[in-house]
């Protein structure tokens, strides 16, 4: 009873052998013990106790207003871009199904701003991206005739046979 009332509960050997076993197997200098020890003995202590509930999320703007005709802005900090996908994971070490999921946000909710996907799409479309292989001419190797053939044309080594 009076090693328990110690140790508040966190059995010295289960956490000694937990130590001992992570120290096996990684490379841990002699300074970095006590921390570990420490660690491990609040994890285990802490194993019994209820967790405490997640706060209420609070967005940098109504989500209504988080998408603009030319910008697009992050709900957790209030940035304001035309693509958010690089801002959330430098910044907020999130992938786009993490952002959306987090706020609550429908798959299809536009992480990019409404314009600038415009832009873009008109550029691929005068780019001719997207519609696939162009017709080809009547008389090109593609229109069914026999393709030439690339690299060195076979044949008789007629310089091997000359060789001394």
């Amino acid at each position: 009873m009076a090693a328990d009332a110690k140790y508040q509960g966190v059995y010295p050997q289960l956490v000694a052998k937990i130590i001992a076993s992570y120290v096996s197997h990684h490379n841990v200098t002699a300074e970095q013990i006590p921390e570990l020890i420490g660690s491990v003995h609040r994890a285990i202590d802490a194993l019994g106790r209820p967790v405490e509930p997640p706060r209420t999320l609070t967005p940098a703007v109504p989500i209504r207003r988080s998408v603009q005709h030319d910008a697009v802005i992050c709900l957790e900090c209030g940035w304001k871009g035309k693509m958010l996908r690089r801002h959330l994971s430098t910044r907020h070490g999130l992938s786009s199904d993490q952002y959306l999921k987090r706020w609550s946000l429908s798959s299809d909710h536009p992480l990019t701003a409404p314009a600038y996907s415009a832009q873009r799409s008109t550029l691929a479309r005068e780019l001719g991206l997207g519609r696939g292989r162009r017709q080809s001419v009547a008389g090109s190797p593609a229109a069914g005739g026999a393709r030439p053939r690339r690299g060195r044309p076979r044949g008789s080594r007629s310089g091997a046979a000359t060789r001394p």
